[in-house]
């Protein structure tokens, strides 16, 4: 994507006006984060007038998926790590939980989808959300490309995941069977009043 001699369509548009986060992410994670988001918009639901989906950046906090992003946002961004030590990284990310813990106070859901099993997410989110910041329970154990293949046989099935708390939760497992092959068929997605950043 960063290639300035890249000639596919999604490095052309990013290069001349720029693409939105979600659609950017999932084009350079692949079936991870295309699983993260369609689950996401299928089962987020924030009271009436706020956004519900939110995508972690390495600098930029919290930023919803149709946010467009320019190719020096991404070089920017491409040079600062995930961590949860990085002042950079934590400075927005902070600021922006901040804020949704004051816009919603304790009464909403706030189900994290990115890795549970490492403390980039976990820790900064916990300290905002405590007993708030749920996960989809069926993640432990699983790696990047087993979570993106169970949100989307999610989606398809119109089933929401079980959820448990973060806090205090066993987040290393046994690795679970592989997902059998999917053939189900959408239908349309519940509505269950959750914030689901996606990292």
């Amino acid at each position: 994507m960063l290639n300035a001699s890249a000639d596919f369509k999604l490095a052309c548009r990013l290069r001349r006006e720029g693409l939105p986060l979600g659609e950017l992410f999932s084009f350079v994670s692949g079936l991870y984060f295309r699983g993260k988001l369609a689950y996401a918009r299928a089962f987020a639901a924030a009271p009436v007038g706020h956004p519900s989906v939110f995508v972690i950046t390495t600098m930029a906090g919290l930023l919803r998926p149709d946010t467009v992003v320019t190719i020096d946002q991404l070089r920017e961004w491409a040079a600062n790590d995930i961590d949860a030590s990085d002042r950079r990284y934590r400075a927005a990310l902070d600021r922006d939980c901040g804020l949704l813990r004051e816009t919603f106070g304790d009464s909403t859901d706030v189900v994290l989808l990115g890795s549970i099993a490492t403390s980039k997410y976990v820790d900064p989110l916990l300290e905002v959300f405590r007993e708030q910041l749920l996960f989809p329970a069926d993640f432990v154990g699983r790696g990047d490309m087993s979570r993106g293949g169970l949100m989307l046989r999610s989606v398809e099935a119109d089933q929401e995941l079980t959820y448990a708390p973060v806090f205090n939760a066993i987040r290393h497992g046994k690795r679970p069977p592989k997902l059998t092959p999917s053939n189900v068929r959408s239908t349309r997605p519940a509505n269950t009043g959750r914030i689901v950043p996606s990292g």
